[in-house]
């Protein structure tokens, strides 16, 4: 009798609880991948010879290239017509970076992270440094966030595309990375970066140069900042 009520039960199953789920497009997974090697490159920068800026170059390249393959991700996507739901998922962890529907997720380690760890490898270490980078960061994922959640309220054009940021999009963190880049051509770095570092009471040392990653991370959370979409 348990032998017979158990058949019909064991039929019933199906096959697989997980559902079908494509695999994302490489291209999608590119700018995480950009992201990635960029922190590996601080790393390795730090790791290093202080004098030695082959690697923080190279950390601060993977940048703006993990910009040219999202927003060519984007493009390609538009002109096959559709997007996978893994793919966008993907794409928004690899970012923290808001650009465009589909771009718009692969953003927070390449514009989020990576720029934050240059930072630190070039010289923001201090406590208060660290925790205005990780003020940045954070901007970055709340960016994202909202993005995702207001995206559908937002005043849409006759395309049905949204006319507007609300916010800077993340991957306008491009701009403190060329300001990077500038400040390591001429060895402001380190112990002889811009401002110099102050000694406060009671909360320590701080490179007033991070203030621009606070700055640049409340114009990004900013409701009243509106930036029209190209």
């Amino acid at each position: 009798m348990v032998c017979s009520l158990s058949v019909p039960l064991l039929t019933t199953l199906p096959s697989s609880t997980s559902p079908s789920i494509p695999p994302p497009p490489l291209l999608t997974s590119v700018p995480g991948f950009c992201g990635f090697m960029s922190i590996l490159s601080s790393m390795r920068y730090c790791l290093g010879s202080p004098t030695d800026y082959t690697n923080i170059y190279i950390a601060l390249a993977f940048i703006p290239f993990g910009l040219f393959f999202d927003f060519m991700d984007g493009k390609v996507a538009r002109w096959r017509g559709k997007s996978s739901l893994m793919g966008q998922e993907l794409d928004s962890l690899a970012d923290l970076r808001p650009f465009t529907n589909t771009s718009l997720r692969n953003q927070q380690i390449s514009f989020g992270v990576s720029p934050a760890v240059a930072a630190f490898a070039l010289g923001l270490r201090t406590p208060l440094d660290t925790l205005l980078l990780a003020f940045f960061v954070l901007c970055g994922l709340t960016r994202l966030a909202r993005f995702n959640v207001t995206v559908s309220s937002l005043p849409k054009d006759a395309t049905g595309k949204s006319k507007y940021f609300e916010g800077t999009p993340i991957p306008t963190s491009l701009a403190i990375v060329a300001g990077m880049a500038w400040c390591v051509a001429q060895r402001r770095v380190g112990e002889d970066a811009l401002g110099g570092l102050w000694n406060l009471p009671l909360v320590g040392g701080l490179h007033p140069v991070a203030l621009v990653f606070v700055g640049w991370g409340c114009a990004m959370v900013s409701k009243s900042i509106h930036i029209p979409k190209p």
